[in-house]
Formats: structure tokens, C-alpha cells, sequence
């Protein structure tokens, strides 16, 4: 602000410099496409370079100037006038007839260019808008590839996720493309629906509000809650994953890739996001393998179960997958008996959703509990007494979902 001391013309002058900026104010502009959600409708002020003439690059969440159109082409000169030429006969007055017009329509004089027409996209007209990333569900299919060094005809070829799990899938190694999570052996997802170490898909037909034991061995018991969870109104932007580790609960960042261990621990434990928010990978190596996506209930799903939930009542449960490396001929509970050599599957098949029973066998006092009827838990890798099996690679096994959307078939 100008000093009191200055005389009062100076003032004066200073008042119409303050008017005359005042008349230029930077425009306000906003993102447009909700393509964009950090940058969405977020108010933002052109540069001081072209304070009325920008608009929002949604990519980068910044004003961009609009350069002007060009000013229209002036007028060509008129030809030179004849001097030695005699008028033509039929003129009407001895001068020489006006120079030919460049068009029936006289030129316009020069004017000053007109202001930019108001944006039509939010994207900046001087440069092309950045390619959609293929990591992301809300712009396409993910991309995946085969990290297994042993077959190097796929190691590390970049794939995209199938259209029926656009971010939740990996890629079979050994057919080289990619299989949804929830169409491979060893998956556990919606209501719930397993597919067997035997490839053979069933539904678990527990008890509401109880825990059952899902695998049981002597190096690893896991057991699970079948109901599905009340939340909010549903939005992938919001991670609801609580992790626990040893009793102490486990904060990790909202990065894809991001992977967290322990600073003393048994040595391999390791937790992984999947992607930003509600999926992780948690594995103990030479052990198992576990992804976990927390995923809502579907209108279509809650049709078909009767769930009766509607858009202000939002339900979600885990998706899930298993992979395991360390497993004895006795193995148990719901998933792990499949991966015995001597089972035989009690599902009856042929049928759109067949049942396996086994509430008694399998069910837990808590979900932290290891006494369920076919407990084999004893804190220890399985050794030569455990009739130890590595049967358990399933690499030519072929997984997809069927046509009539009920259950997965598989094919040795």
C-alpha cells in the first residue's frame, strides 16, 4: 500500500494503477471431467501471462494458456494502374477502370482479434491429453505379468486384466494370459464360493455369525467369519483393510506396491498393496500366499442371495486367494482338505451351486482359535511323520468362469 507521507498526486496515480489491475483479475477456471477426482470442479486462476485466456489441464491439475487465433490475413494490394493505355472503347469516361476486386464481398477492415471462444474440454488445446493409464479400474483393465523366471517365454510380459475382474487378476505362467483371482484354485470370494486344490468349485454352507476353519496344518491354521461386513456407502477411494500384526495393528500408505515387514520378526513375513486402497498381498515365504481384496456386495448378488441390501445399506466382504507351499497329506478344514491326496470331494455336482456341509467338523470357538474337530495345528513345518506331499502345483490347470455366470469349471 502506498505511504501516507506521498503527496496526493502520487496517491492519485497509484489509485488508477489499482483500478486499472483491478480490471484484469485472473479468471477463475475449473476441471470439468470426473475423469479426474483430485482435481474435479477445484477452483483454479489463470496465469499472470494470459489472465482471461486459460483453462485446466486435469492431468496435471493446472491453468494453461490458450495462445490467441491468429489476426485474419490483410487485404492484397490493388494492381498498379496503367499509364500509357488508352481507355477501352466502351468505357464510359477516359479514365482507367478501378482495379479488380478481389471478391464481390469488400474485406473487412482489420480488426482486434475476438476473445477466445469459453472452453469446450477441460483438456489444453496446445498439447494432445495424456494416454489413459491401464493400471487403474475406473480408466481400463490393469496390467499384469508373469514373474516367474522358469518360464521365459512369458517372464515379464505386460498383459491387461480380463473384462470380468478389470484390477483383480495374475497371469498363468504356464498358458501365458491372464486368469481372474476368483476363477483359480485355491480362491475363496462371494457368498462363499471355493474352488479346491482339485479345481472342483463348491459352496460352504456354514452358520450365520460363526467362525469355521478354512485350512488347518501344523505349520498353519486359518480360520474365517462367513458374514459379510456393514459399511459406509461404497467408494474405492476409501481403504477399509485393518491389518494386525502380533497384536499390533499395521498402518501402511495408500501405494500400489508399497510393501511393509516387520523389523523383528521371523524372517519372509511380508504385507504388499495390490493396488492404493483395499487390497493387499500377505505372504511368509516358503510357507503360503494370501491376496485379499475387500469388495462390495453387488445388487446382483444380493438378488440372487435375498440380502435385501439397498444403496444406503452398503455390505462388503474379502475376496480371497490362496497359495500354499508347505503342505502335509494331512491337511484340513474347508479349503485345505482339497489339497489331500486321498480326498475325494462330497459336492454334488452337475448342479449350479453344489454344497459342501461340515458344520461340525470345521467350526471354531473364536475366529483366533485352533480347536476346531479336524484341528492339525502344532506351530511347526511339516516333517517326515506328516506323510509331507508337494502334489500341490497346479500350473496345467485351466480355470474360467461359465457362460451361465454359476460357479467356475476347471480342466486338467
Amino acid at each position: 500500500m502506498v505511504k501516507f507521507r506521498v503527496c496526493l498526486i502520487l496517491l492519485l496515480a497509484a489509485a488508477a494503477v489499482v483500478a486499472e489491475g483491478a480490471a484484469k483479475k485472473p479468471k477463475k477456471v475449473k476441471c470439468k471431467d470426473k475423469k479426474y477426482p483430485n482435481c474435479y470442479h477445484k477452483n483454479l486462476y489463470c496465469p499472470t501471462s494470459c489472465l482471461r485466456t486459460c483453462v485446466v489441464n486435469c492431468s496435471s491439475c493446472k491453468p494453461v494458456c490458450i495462445p490467441p487465433p491468429p489476426p485474419p490475413p490483410s487485404p492484397p494490394p490493388p494492381p498498379p494502374k496503367r499509364r500509357g493505355s488508352p481507355p477501352p472503347p466502351s468505357a464510359p469516361t477516359p479514365y482507367p477502370p478501378p482495379p479488380p476486386s478481389p471478391s464481390t464481398t469488400p474485406l473487412p477492415s482489420p480488426s482486434p482479434p475476438p476473445p477466445p471462444p469459453p472452453p469446450i474440454s477441460t483438456t489444453p488445446l496446445p498439447s494432445p491429453p495424456p494416454p489413459a493409464s491401464p493400471q487403474s479400474s475406473s480408466t481400463g483393465p490393469k496390467k499384469v505379468m508373469c514373474k516367474n523366471k522358469n518360464y521365459s517365454h512369458c517372464y515379464l510380459m505386460e498383459q491387461y486384466c480380463p473384462v470380468a475382474c478389470p484390477d483383480r487378476c495374475e497371469v498363468d505362467c504356464v498358458k501365458c494370459s491372464p486368469v481372474c483371482n476368483c476363477n483359480m484354485p485355491g480362491a475363496v470370494c462371494q457368498d462363499p464360493r471355493f474352488i479346491g486344490g482339485d479345481g472342483i468349485t463348491f459352496y460352504f454352507h456354514g452358520k450365520k455369525d460363526r467362525d469355521f476353519c478354512i485350512e488347518s496344518d501344523s505349520n498353519l491354521h486359518i480360520n474365517a467369519h462367513f458374514i459379510a461386513k456393514k459399511t459406509a456407502t461404497w467408494d474405492d477411494r476409501l481403504d477399509r483393510l485393518e491389518l494386525v500384526f502380533d497384536g499390533e495393528p499395521i498402518f501402511l500408505p495408500n501405494e500400489e506396491g508399497f510393501k511393509w515387514q516387520p523389523e523383528i520378526s521371523p524372517r519372509g513375513v511380508s504385507v504388499t498393496m495390490m493396488q492404493n486402497t483395499n487390497s493387499v498381498e500377505i505372504e511368509v515365504e516358503g510357507n503360503f500366499k494370501i491376496k485379499a481384496s475387500v469388495v462390495p456386495i453387488t445388487e446382483k448378488e444380493s438378488r440372487v442371495h435375498n440380502y435385501d441390501i439397498t444403496s444406503e445399506d452398503c455390505f462388503a466382504h474379502l475376496d480371497l486367494s490362496f497359495k500354499f507351499y508347505s503342505l502335509s497329506n494331512n491337511v484340513s478344514g474347508v479349503l485345505g482338505q482339497t489339497y489331500g491326496s486321498t480326498y475325494v470331494s462330497r459336492a454334488k455336482l452337475g448342479v449350479p451351486m453344489p454344497i459342501l456341509g461340515g458344520e461340525k467338523e470345521f467350526a471354531s470357538s473364536h475366529l483366533f482359535a485352533t480347536d476346531c474337530a479336524v484341528a492339525r495345528f502344532r506351530g511347526r513345518f511339516p516333517s517326515g511323520d506328516d506323510d509331507f506331499s508337494d502334489k500341490f502345483e497346479y500350473a496345467n490347470l485351466n480355470c474360467a468362469g461359465r457362460s451361465d455366470g454359476h460357479g467356475v469349471v476347471c480342466k486338467r
